[in-house]
């Protein structure tokens, strides 16, 4: 797994059982490896390539992944039945039919020599659907025993059950955009929330962030990096402000745009789950829990769920497709029927 956050490539080995009409999961081996800047600076620019140039890098992203998951097997001494790979997502227009994810599952395969399960996303918008988030099947069949599942990584997405059917969309930027603001010093995140917490509201800022027409918009609904690029990026670059200021006012703007999501449900007494690097952010979680007082009980797991439940759910979305199930929810992405996806490449 490879978020919008450009932290690294998450990597996870998965147990699941189906006993009693009922899933369970253990996630046994992680690693994360993180980017260098020289790579990251590559995977954030993949967006400006031609098509030759890109074609390539999805070629050699491929080989990459294959080759740093086969040293993970072989350092823990593995035996798997498949790699399940999300890819590291470089366009993603679904008004237009478009979703890409490089990292060529065919090289994968040959460079790890192990099947692989991958590109999720493109046959749901091929029926129609957003493509994403792909995450609540996960959620409802492994997580059900919370109201709500929150991810806070690059962006937020949240998903819950709604007259009887799983409902998910993407709310807001969040690691996005702190990160963003963040390299105007040349700091790659602000750890725990520390610097966003000595800052002050710009009311002007917050009012910019939150009149963005996106969050108008009705689910089904998702957001890439495009989205932030065109809409986002500016706002903050033309805002004259401190730095702190700046973080301040965004965690204001996220977790309000997250709390409204929640509110407009009108669940009372709810548990809400919370993963995803956003999780550690303990001042943004503590302007959450106070929007959210009286109404919803935040639930920060175990450190393995706050960082590699992406992982582990993709590694559950192969499963599924290993098994001919349906992995992707109308009801969240707006396809016109739930589908079983992802493609399966042999090495050779």
């Amino acid at each position: 797994m490879s978020g919008t956050s450009l932290d690294g490539l998450d990597i996870a080995y998965c147990h699941f059982q189906y006993i009693n009409d009922s899933w369970s999961f253990s996630i046994l081996e992680t690693q994360e490896i993180p980017y260098d800047t020289e790579f990251k600076k590559r995977l954030k620019n993949a967006i400006t390539l031609d098509t030759p140039n890109l074609l390539a890098f999805h070629n050699e992203y491929g080989i990459w992944l294959g080759k740093k998951v086969k040293e993970f097997i072989t350092t823990n001494k593995l035996d798997i039945d498949f790699i399940s790979s999300h890819g590291h997502t470089v366009f993603h227009q679904p008004k237009i039919g478009l979703t890409y994810q490089i990292g060529s599952g065919q090289h994968l395969a040959n460079a790890s020599g192990k099947k692989v399960i991958c590109d999720f996303r493109t046959n749901d918008v091929a029926l129609g659907g957003q493509g994403a988030p792909l995450v609540p099947i996960g959620d409802s069949l492994l997580f059900h025993q919370y109201d709500f599942c929150l991810n806070l990584g690059g962006i937020s997405n949240i998903s819950f059950d709604h007259n009887g059917k799983r409902i998910a969309y993407d709310i807001s930027p969040v690691n996005m955009l702190l990160n963003f603001i963040c390299k105007k010093i040349k700091l790659e995140y602000d750890k725990g929330g520390q610097l966003a917490k000595t800052g002050k509201l710009n009311s002007t800022l917050l009012h910019a962030l939150n009149s963005l027409t996106y969050y108008k918009q009705s689910f089904p609904k998702s957001l890439g990096y495009e989205w932030f690029l065109e809409k986002v990026i500016p706002i903050i670059t033309t805002t004259s402000d401190t730095v702190e200021n700046l973080l301040y006012t965004s965690v204001q703007h996220i977790t309000e745009q997250i709390a409204s999501a929640i509110k407009i449900t009108g669940k009372m007494n709810a548990s809400l789950l919370v993963s995803g690097g956003g999780a550690k952010n303990d001042f943004l979680i503590s302007m959450l829990k106070e929007k959210l007082t009286n109404q919803v009980t935040i639930v920060i797991p175990e450190k393995s769920i706050i960082e590699y439940k992406e992982a582990l759910i993709f590694a559950f979305l192969g499963v599924l497709r290993e098994r001919k199930e349906i992995n992707c929810l109308s009801s969240v992405t707006g396809a016109v029927k739930d589908s079983s996806s992802g493609v399966i490449y042999h090495p050779s």
